[in-house]
């Protein structure tokens, strides 16, 4: 299977070690703004390296993997499904529903597939806990909540070109950062019927929120939470909490680094989408499983504008 890459920072090269891991996989070509860095990764997979789209669209593959900015996403994954490739997307598939469902749209019109970095769907202990809550060992679900209690840097916002920037970003830490939490959430308990959500931006010179929390009304009738923040120097792990009628599940990750070294949990999530294309399965996060966080997050900042409640 033949892997394109678009981006050629830091995420990309997790990209690109994921598929280095994979029989079967080889990197064709790389695509990238910045001629070092798409150079050195095109080297580093003794891919051809492109400045132009279009150049690097015509060249022989099967799959792009997009690790761009995140406001380009859906505008770039649309010209790669109109040449008939498949495409998987660095979180968010995009940073607002509308250039989702064009991408989608146009993914079914061609008979694509796409699909969504959310690598956390793959983690070993989550995936048993999704299981024991779905063959109801906790009985009832009652309560869910995912702390995102992290910090960047300045630095870290003032040395990119698009993060902290509407545009690009989307928004701040929910969008980017506590993302992967709400797309945990939704995974777990299912669909938001309602949500009250604020937003501030308390620490970083940046245009979108470093911190953010909301009240959840989820369909089955459970209660949740979730607050996100690149402020809190100098960070902790990564908590969930679920309650169900039958016990508590409490989960820790680490906190992460602005950078992924480890792309295992990439590399599963695309062993996943490449499968999927060859069996002409749906994969594991599709496009309208990347749709859910990204609704849920507009919701919020409709909200926190608001000052009431919004559904997703």
């Amino acid at each position: 299977m033949r892997l394109g890459i678009i981006g050629a920072g830091g995420i990309s090269g997790t990209h690109a070690r994921a598929a280095q891991a994979i029989d079967g996989v080889s990197i064709v070509a790389v695509h990238g703004h910045n001629p070092e860095k798409t150079a050195a990764l095109a080297a580093s997979a003794n891919a051809v390296p492109y400045a132009d789209l279009d150049a690097f669209l015509s060249h022989p593959m099967d799959i792009v993997a997009i690790g761009s900015p995140s406001g380009l996403h859906a505008q770039q994954a649309i010209v790669a499904v109109r040449r008939g490739l498949h495409v998987i997307v660095e979180k968010p598939l995009d940073v607002t529903t509308e250039r989702i469902d064009a991408l989608l749209a146009e993914a079914d019109r061609v008979g694509v597939k796409v699909g969504v970095f959310f690598q956390e769907r793959m983690i070993p202990e989550l995936v048993a806990i999704k299981e024991r809550l779905d063959r109801g060992a906790l009985g009832d679900p009652l309560f869910i909540s995912g702390h995102l209690d992290w910090y960047r840097p300045p630095e870290y916002y003032s040395g990119s070109r698009w993060r902290g920037r509407r545009n690009l970003d989307g928004g701040g830490a929910l969008m980017n950062q506590g993302i992967h939490t709400v797309d945990v959430l939704l995974w777990l308990f299912g669909p938001v019927r309602r949500v009250t959500g604020r937003t501030a931006t308390r620490v970083h010179a940046i245009e979108v929120e470093d911190t953010a929390s909301a009240l959840l009304d989820f369909e089955n009738g459970a209660f949740g939470t979730i607050r996100a923040t690149t402020a809190a120097s100098p960070g902790s792990p990564r908590r969930l909490e679920i309650v169900g009628t039958k016990g508590t599940i409490v989960h820790e990750e680490p906190a992460r680094a602005a950078l992924v070294a480890d792309a295992t949990p990439h590399r599963r999530v695309l062993e996943d989408f490449v499968d999927a294309v060859k069996t002409n399965r749906r994969p594991a996060c599709d496009g309208v499983e990347g749709r859910r966080s990204v609704a849920l997050i507009e919701a919020i900042y409709r909200s926190a504008r608001s000052g009431g409640s919004e559904t997703p």
